[in-house]
Order: C-alpha cells, then structure tokens, then sequence
C-alpha cells in the first residue's frame, strides 16, 4: 500500500504546488483520494506531476464539510466520470446533487470498507462531524484524517477497534496533547496543524509535504 500526499499547504518536491488545504491519495486494491484541498487545478496540476492520472482514481472520501478539503472535488469530477464518492450526511446538499449528477454518492453514518485493507471510521464528532480512513497494514493500522476536528484522541480510540495503531497521518487542528500520539511509531502531521514544531520533535515524526510518499506492506 502506497500513500502520496498531493496537496498540501508544504511541499517536499520542487515542482510541486502547495496550497491551503489536503489531500492524499491511498493505492492498494483500487486507487483512492482522501480529500481534494481547495484549489482543484492545484489538485489536477500535483496529480499528473506525480504520475497519478485523475482518470486513475477508483474512489473518493471526503473528511468533512470545509472547502480546503472539498474545492477540488468538482474539477476531478470533470475530467473522471467513473468516480464513487464517500461523503457524510452533513455535507453540504447542493455538493452532494452535484456528485449525483456525475458520479456515484455514497453517504456514510458507520464505519464501513471502503476497499480492500480500507475502511472509515465513518461519522464522528460533535459540532464538526467528520470521517477518518483506516489502513490496515502489516505493522498496524495506520490513520489518515483531515483536520480530526472529533479530536485525535477519538479517532485513535476508533481505530484502535480494528487493530493496534501504527501511526497517524493529516491534519491535527486544535491538538496539543502530545502524549496520546508520542508511542506511535509513525506520525506526519499535514495541514491544519497547530502544534506542529512540537509534533515534528517527537522521534517518530516526519515532515509532511507535497510530493511525500509512503510505503506499507498489507
């Protein structure tokens, strides 16, 4: 399993663009985009940069309801007409007729798989509701959120339902207790992250930025 984050507000690849917002694409079984940042020719731009055509992508999941996680849906769904989309209830509803119209609407309130060594955690949080991807690999179940405005502590706890946790990566937004992810052996905070000099000290922390890749045995 390979993952690539393609929009992010850094990058590590001189090529690259960044901009505000994330998105990180999960090959296994099929091809999946977990979020689409806020600038869709960003998106479209990074993707074939990094050798990954648009058409290529099997499936898309969206976090939550924020345009630096959504902007760039309607562009991919512009040039990919084959697209399953998994969204939650509290998406906005004028953006879930629009992926009816071009593409294949999921809703997901549970967890469910999404693919293959894949799943959601489905809806979490309270005022902000929002879903994690769940990675099953070899070393554990490694996490990959947006912003985990339901808090990390909480989606950890979620994942820990399937597995032990590996490590972490996306957005950490409004996260400061660095003792519920300093045992993890991978962590890679991304956009939206506030405490990100004193994440990146931690051993098993690594930069996050456009172009990084990640490998995984399943």
């Amino acid at each position: 399993m390979k993952l690539t984050i393609v929009y992010d507000n850094e990058k590590i690849v001189d090529d690259l663009e960044t901009g505000w917002g994330f998105s990180c694409c999960v090959d296994g079984r099929e091809r999946i985009l977990f979020d689409t940042g806020w600038d869709g020719n960003v998106l479209l731009r990074n993707l074939e940069r990094l050798r990954i055509p648009p058409t290529s992508i099997d499936k898309v999941v969206i976090s939550h309801n924020h345009w630096d996680h959504i902007g760039g849906l309607s562009n991919l769904l512009n040039v990919n007409d084959s697209l399953k989309v998994y969204v939650l209830p509290s998406l906005s509803q004028n953006l879930k007729r629009e992926i009816e119209r071009r593409a294949e609407l999921i809703e997901v309130s549970r967890g469910m798989e999404i693919s293959k060594n894949c799943l959601t955690t489905g809806e979490l949080g309270k005022s902000i509701k929002e879903q994690s991807l769940l990675l099953e690999t070899k070393n554990g179940i490694v996490i990959l959120t947006g912003c985990s405005h339901p808090g990390v502590e909480r989606i950890i706890e979620e994942g820990e339902k399937y597995g032990s946790v590996y490590g972490i990566v996306g957005g950490f937004h409004g996260f400061s207790n660095l003792k519920v992810i300093e045992e993890l052996n991978l962590i890679l905070p991304c956009h939206c992250t506030q405490k990100k000099k004193e994440i990146e000290r931690l051993a098993s922390s690594m930069n996050c930025g456009v172009g990084l890749e990640l490998n995984f045995e399943i």
